[in-house]
């Protein structure tokens, strides 16, 4: 693949790449929509990543080139990034990690570079490409401009950086891209940000499977709806228990500031919070405030014209994932005898709840999901935003082959459409590592 990549540059720029930077996408194997509530997450990278051949050059242009002949060119002045928030096109996410690093060390005459890209994470499937890519740029510009970062303080510039393009995303994404080893999840918690490994038990493999069903989070509101519903339920949580609510913003926050544990919080969501939608007339009554100070004060530009809000479901979802989330852990350390049970059991759970309380799944999502659990996986649940995207299970090691088979046959050979990718939508993946730069032997 390298040197394939190292052939169309040459053909493509008429000179060989100096270095190469590689970013990996991921898996969520449990804790969806919470990282932006503050709370842990366990994902793994996978071996499906963006390689990114570079050479520096000494023109103020930055040119972006893809394998992939439908993501066309693109070149702009390093020294006037324009990030378009209406079309969300790759090389929009390529700026993203360009301008975040540039901004980070106030590059006043940035080097340009010529740039040729791979991937190999099916886009819009819930696996992070965007975020890779983001990531991966980061680093690209990072090493062209010689300077150094901390994998953490990279983490956390790109996850800043990829709001550029207008998704709130909470920081998963980035920090396994970069902190991510190879053989063993992570447990990722923030603020501060740190990475602690969770070895999956053995006998088990995990398999993700593409429902086809494409979901870009920044062409799309559903992602951002959901950001502004749980920051809403914070402040109406916070009041109702006499916290400086104006402060608040997110539900870890509030479980911080009352001391209490995750199923108390729970409680205090059935007590407090009602399970019938929020108009912006009552959330400005529960909070004291007029309707322009809730609109210019609260709700984010894109969510002026949003009139209802969930707040009790997304509350229960976040607070119950969260829970979860450590208790996969506690398994996964734990190890007991019947671990996979359990685990597979909170993969169902997390799936009820993203699709009744958080309502992120989709029809199909929910179809592979039982399809999978039905040809012997022990557990099954979309990840990544949801509406689309993939699904990743639990499956027996020794059962994988004809768990492989029986899916295809019920889900992918069913469907023309779905028959022509089968062979990227489906697959057995093992924790992989995280980004890194190389330069060719």
């Amino acid at each position: 693949r390298l040197q394939k990549l190292k052939e169309m540059f040459i053909s493509k720029f008429g000179s060989a790449p100096k270095f190469y930077a590689r970013a990996p996408g991921r898996v969520n194997l449990i804790g969806e929509h919470i990282d932006y509530c503050g709370y842990a997450v366990l994902p793994m990278a996978i071996e499906q990543d963006i390689l990114i051949a570079v050479e520096p050059v000494q023109t103020e242009v930055v040119q972006l080139a893809n394998t992939n002949s439908s993501y066309l060119d693109f070149s702009t002045s390093v020294n006037d990034i324009q990030i378009n928030k209406t079309k969300p096109q790759w090389h929009n996410y390529f700026l993203c990690g360009l301008k975040g690093i540039q901004e980070h060390f106030g590059l006043n005459n940035p080097t340009g570079m010529n740039c040729l890209l791979d991937g190999t994470i099916p886009p819009s499937s819930g696996l992070s490409s965007s975020s890779a890519l983001v990531c991966c740029a980061g680093l690209v510009t990072l090493r062209a401009n010689g300077k150094t970062l901390s994998k953490v303080e990279l983490a956390e510039i790109c996850t800043k950086s990829e709001r550029y393009i207008g998704t709130e995303g909470g920081g998963m994404d980035q920090s396994i891209s970069f902190l991510a080893e190879e053989g063993t999840a992570k447990l990722i918690e923030f603020s501060p940000l740190r990475a602690t490994d969770v070895r999956l038990p053995s006998g088990a493999t995990f398999v993700i499977a593409n429902s086809c069903v494409e979901m870009n989070k920044a062409a799309t509101s559903h992602y951002n709806i959901r950001v502004m519903e749980c920051r809403l339920a914070a402040k109406l949580l916070s009041k109702s228990k006499g916290l400086v609510w104006k402060k608040m913003l997110r539900l870890h926050d509030v479980q911080t500031k009352l001391g209490v544990s995750l199923e108390e919080m729970l409680t205090i969501v059935e007590e407090v919070l009602h399970p019938e939608p929020y108009s912006t007339e009552e959330i400005c009554k529960c909070l004291g405030i007029s309707l322009e100070e809730l609109r210019s004060q609260i709700l984010s530009q894109n969510m002026q014209d949003v009139s209802t809000f969930k707040l009790y479901q997304r509350a229960k979802h976040v607070y119950s994932e969260a829970a979860r989330v450590l208790e996969f852990k506690k398994i996964c350390s734990e190890a007991p005898a019947n671990a996979l049970q359990l685990l597979g059991e909170l993969m169902k759970q997390s799936h009820i709840s993203c699709r009744e309380m958080y309502e992120c799944s989709c029809p199909e999502l929910d179809r592979l999901v039982d399809i999978c659990l039905q040809f012997g996986a022990i557990g099954s649940r979309l990840t990544g935003a949801g509406w689309g995207g993939c699904t990743v299970s639990m499956v027996p090691t020794d059962k994988l082959n004809t768990f492989l088979k029986n899916v295809k046959k019920a889900y992918y050979q069913t469907d023309g459409q779905r028959l022509a990718v089968e062979n990227n939508s489906l697959f057995a993946t093992k924790p992989g590592r995280g980004a890194l730069v190389f330069v060719e032997a």
